[in-house]
């Protein structure tokens, strides 16, 4: 039975989702007990600042490796090690005793963190042809920032009634637990189901790799994706709730209900945006409206010197987490523009662009933050500055999808050396 028309494609989709929902909610999670941690263990802020985001370093250096691992031996083995991983990692951060546990904790769960994203690509490619897969990675969006909507009141309550070791303890077994079932599904059960697919000729990894890298569309898809996902993880992340706080005055409470609006609009925009680009067949065109749109609300943060009115500020985290939505786009066009047999080393490298934007910003913007708070005494200067960043940084996004060129009609015509369909 063809993957592509098979009901049981539908069963794939829902329990790669699932697993990534958890997983996702584990990349925000111990952000919900930095205090906790450090009267536990008696450590500063900035170790606890690494022990959290030393996750993402590793999330982003594995990228391109995971991608090659996934084109070389299949996506299904190392998501199923991925989620082992994570919940082998999250299993042993519930026990840590000290700094150094937690620290080589995150560092797995990290590792386990990289092969879903790639992978989670490569197996929608294979089960789901092109117009259906730009609808359905809109969804996998979703499910990301679903993790990270999961990782804030539903796991506080968690924490509140097991304590923080319990709440994460609970949180490994079960990614353990999906590991297991993932291995039943995406092994055992497809196998039985389905019909062997012949085996596709593989070049050397290097010839491949230097291929990608002199690609021009990848290019493009690197500096698309560094532009749309870097302002929104990077700052809405890290930056939004002082920022908040500092210009406007506003509660701690009040700041986290803003990120909630930005969130609510990524939410909202994922799903939507694929919708929209599958019914009018064309990925180019809203993406580069909305990489537009996001560029035009960085800008008018300074346009209004860092304060615009608070009514005008919602609608700005609204729009940006909207707009961040569309990042799924840039996998849509990843899926129609390179043979099968190059998707994983390709996501793997756009999805490198973005998390580099995501690691930089904060560390940029904390910096100049820094700066003027040394040099003037005020902190305000700093963030007018700060808001340069992901305006520049949405810039070089712009550029990026710009240059993408949407191979409709080529992409028909493209088939591995195999004859399976793209």
């Amino acid at each position: 039975m063809d993957k592509q028309k098979s009901n049981f494609r539908w069963v794939i989709f829902t329990s790669v989702l699932f697993t990534y929902l958890i997983m996702s909610s584990q990349r925000t999670a111990p952000g919900l007990i930095t205090d906790q941690l450090m009267i536990d263990f008696s450590v500063t802020a900035a170790t606890v600042g690494l022990v959290t985001s030393i996750q993402f370093f590793v999330y982003t250096g594995l990228q391109i490796p995971m991608g090659i691992l996934g084109d070389r031996y299949g996506p299904n083995f190392l998501l199923i090690l991925g989620a082992t991983l994570t919940g082998i990692g999250t299993i042993i951060y519930s026990f840590g005793t000290h700094e150094l546990v937690l620290f080589f904790a995150r560092i797995l769960t990290g590792i386990g963190d990289a092969t879903i994203w790639v992978n989670m690509v490569l197996i929608l490619s294979l089960w789901f042809n092109k117009k259906e897969f730009t609808r359905l990675i809109g969804f996998a969006g979703m499910t990301g920032s679903l993790g990270f909507l999961l990782a804030t009141v539903p796991f506080s309550v968690l924490i509140v009634l097991l304590g923080w070791r319990g709440a994460f303890l609970l949180a490994g077994i079960l990614l353990c637990l999906l590991s297991i079932f993932l291995y039943f599904v995406l092994v055992k059960k497809s196998q039985q189901s389905l019909i062997a697919a012949p085996t596709i000729q593989r070049e050397k990894t290097s010839v491949i790799l230097r291929r990608i890298l002199s690609d021009r569309q990848a290019w493009a898809l690197f500096f698309c994706h560094f532009g749309i996902v870097g302002g929104y993880i990077g700052f809405i992340g890290s930056w939004a709730v002082p920022y908040v706080m500092d210009v406007y005055g506003m509660t701690r409470i009040v700041a986290s209900q803003l990120i909630m609006i930005s969130l609510i609009g990524a939410l909202i925009g994922a799903p939507l945006i694929g919708w929209i680009s599958s019914c009018l067949e064309t990925i180019k065109r809203p993406y580069i409206i909305f990489h537009l749109t996001v560029l035009l609300c960085w800008s008018i943060f300074l346009l209004f010197k860092e304060h615009p009115p608070f009514y005008l500020l919602i609608i700005l985290f609204f729009t940006i987490g909207f707009g961040f939505g569309s990042n799924s786009l840039t996998f849509a066009i990843v899926r129609q523009s390179f043979p099968i047999k190059e998707t994983g080393i390709v996501t793997g490298f756009a999805n490198t662009g973005g998390f580099l934007s995501a690691v930089l910003l904060p560390s940029i913007f904390g910096y100049l933050l820094d700066y003027f708070q040394t040099t003037s005494g005020s902190i305000s200067g700093g963030y007018y500055y700060g808001f340069l960043i992901p305006v520049i940084f949405s810039i070089f996004g712009l550029m990026g999808v710009i240059f993408i060129e949407e191979k409709r009609q080529n992409a028909q015509q493209r088939t591995s050396e195999n004859g399976i369909p793209l």
